[in-house]
């Protein structure tokens, strides 16, 4: 027999048996979910109250898990239903709160529901959305779920929903020199332009990994962090409390490339790797100079990428500026089911307009990929 239990704190789930369900990527591991409630940036008042599922055996073996929150808004997801919620209250239907299988403020495709198999998997998501049900939430969104996630969606008659993201795959490049020959001579030549106006400009860059990036390099990245959301007229999700325990807790995964000019720091770029990949996450700058974002958030990536074996670097979302600095259109997939049948049967028609219109896209962007192959 099995059961489902609920956890109102990823600290109540064990650490070992989460992270052996969870794989290496670091965004699914047990102390970066932890860190974002250990230091309030999400929980009471964030309007994201944890709710993490966890699939037992008769012995307390874990089974399955899923990172799991309840909603009161939908910012942090990026994947955008604001139509939905807006539709959904003008029909009398309240929306929030509702329920996110997702990881918070980070666009990255991966596992959702971790399984040692995919009975196990089914089972969870099956009791999860009882369990939505029956707390009286709208909707279940499993956002950026990788293909068995997908599928137990699919079996229960979730609604599937495509996005388009940018990625750089490794062509076995020895350095960045591979990488622009692989290119046509305009991009090729675009992309240096853009390198030699930042090195023009005074500024060098730099990588800083694992525990060699110290306090002040920290401090010094949320400056620049901080920052982007002010231009923006924004407030930031995370604070300096939660990028230092990232540091303190995931060393291996926390890659920081800090841009410098006449000695003193300008710009900083915040990635996180594992053995296979690189991902793209925050960036800011206290000074513009004209072509750094891209230098430091995509040919600084790239370039690492290649320097360290990797297989991919993963953009972010959006952007279809990265298709020009090498990184192909990738699509996206997430599942979602509404507990009103009004609801349910009206999103899932705009959807299959919504996947029609997105693989069209996909095939356009690909017709313009800069690679001479």
């Amino acid at each position: 027999m099995t059961r489902l239990l609920l956890h109102r704190r990823i600290a109540d789930l064990p650490a070992a048996g989460w992270d052996a369900l969870a794989g290496s990527q670091p965004f699914l591991r047990h102390a970066f979910l932890d860190a974002f409630e250990a230091t309030g940036c999400v929980g009471e008042g964030t309007g994201w109250q944890p709710m993490h599922a966890a699939l037992r055996d008769d012995a307390g073996v874990l089974l399955a898990a899923m990172p799991l929150y309840v909603k009161t808004h939908s910012y942090g997801e990026f994947v955008f239903d604001w139509a939905w919620a807006e539709a959904s209250e003008r029909a009398g239907i309240r929306y929030y709160p509702k329920a996110l299988g997702a990881i918070p403020f980070s666009p990255v495709p991966g596992l959702r529901i971790l399984a040692s198999d995919n009975a196990h998997r089914a089972t969870l998501l099956a009791a999860v959305i009882d369990a939505c049900r029956d707390a009286g939430l709208s909707s279940l969104h499993v956002l950026f779920a990788d293909e068995a996630s997908l599928a137990a969606g699919d079996a229960l008659g979730m609604h599937r929903r495509h996005a388009v993201q940018f990625h750089w795959h490794s062509a076995g490049e020895r350095n960045f020199d591979d990488f622009l020959a692989r290119m046509s001579h305009d991009k090729r030549k675009k992309i240096r332009q853009e390198r030699r106006k930042v090195s023009a400009a005074g500024v060098s860059l730099r990588w800083l990994e694992g525990r060699d990036i110290g306090e002040a390099d920290w401090a010094f990245f949320v400056r620049c962090y901080e920052t982007t959301y002010a231009l923006h007229r924004s407030t930031p999700y995370l604070t300096l409390d939660f990028f230092q325990q990232l540091g303190e807790r995931l060393p291996e995964a926390c890659v920081l490339v800090i841009a410098e000019r006449a000695g003193n720091p300008i710009a900083a770029s915040l990635m996180l790797r594992d053995d296979e990949a690189l991902y793209g996450r925050y960036w800011g700058a206290l000074e513009y100079i004209p072509c750094l974002h891209f230098e430091a958030c995509y040919h600084q990536g790239i370039e690492y990428a290649i320097a360290r074996r990797l297989k991919r670097f993963e953009g972010g979302a959006q952007g279809e500026h990265k298709l020009a600095r090498g990184m192909d259109p990738v699509q996206t997939t997430s599942v979602h089911w509404l507990a009103d049948p009004r609801l349910d049967a009206a999103v899932g028609r705009y959807l299959a307009r919504e996947r029609e219109g997105i693989s069209q896209y996909v095939d356009e962007l690909a017709e313009h990929r800069p690679f001479r192959d």
